[in-house]
């Protein structure tokens, strides 16, 4: 984490020196570099396929996390933008319900939140500029392995989480700071993505395949350059 921070970091310095001669709070671009709480769910929505004797109300859940994000947002016109954001998050499922005991199912979930939202901006609030935005999501699975608990609760010997494509809404305010451009910004996203989880043995047969409402809140507060 502390290396993807420093790689975050380290572009959005380089953004600002290049900008800073036309630094303008109505400018057509803005960079952030946020503080991100991603809150999922993680909880099953559909058992699709198993050959496992579950117990009744055997649900899961995923665990936050803290990562630092950049938003690159292009204003089309002063009340209309589109943004897009980077960052990488991880995560592991555990147990919930009926197995509440068992952890870390599948471990090392690394996944790249792909987002782009349209946004509109309330204008005529003075320096205070609150948003809302709504746009396509694509959860790209980087990596995910079997968990400990995963082999021991249900004898498999790999597990996967599958990419999948979701729809994010967004809410949030930009304050800017002075009249060159700097600012401050806070944003709400709430995510609905469901994807598939899989569960096999070493022969490579499924034991078990759920389908899970991942549906993260992703909250970030953080500092932003227009220009």
């Amino acid at each position: 984490m502390k290396a993807t921070f420093i790689s975050y970091a380290a572009a959005l310095a380089l953004a600002f020196p290049m900008a800073a001669h036309a630094g303008a709070p109505d400018g057509k671009i803005q960079v952030k570099l946020l503080g991100t709480a991603v809150l999922p769910d993680g909880g099953i929505s559909t058992v699709r396929a198993t050959s496992l004797a579950l117990p009744a109300k055997t649900d899961t859940s995923a665990n936050d996390n803290y990562v630092p994000t950049v938003a690159i947002e292009y204003f089309l016109s002063n009340a209309v933008s589109v943004e897009t954001i980077c960052c990488t998050t991880s995560h592991h499922v555990d147990g919930a319900g009926a197995i509440a005991g068992v952890t870390h199912l599948i471990d090392d979930i690394l996944i790249v939140p792909a987002t782009v939202t349209l946004k509109y901006h309330l204008t005529g609030l003075g320096p205070v500029k609150p948003y809302v935005g709504a746009g396509p999501s694509y959860f790209l699975v980087l990596d995910s392995k079997i968990g400990a608990g995963g082999k021991a609760a249900l004898g498999a010997t790999d597990a996967s989480l599958k990419s999948k494509l979701g729809f994010a809404l967004q809410a949030g305010v930009d304050i800017p700071v002075g009249g060159n451009g700097f600012g401050v910004s806070l944003d709400a996203k709430r995510y609905f993505m469901r994807p598939l989880a899989r569960f096999s043995n070493a022969a490579g047969a499924t034991l078990l395949e759920t389908r899970h409402e991942l549906d993260p809140w992703v909250l970030s507060a953080g500092l932003s350059y227009r220009f």
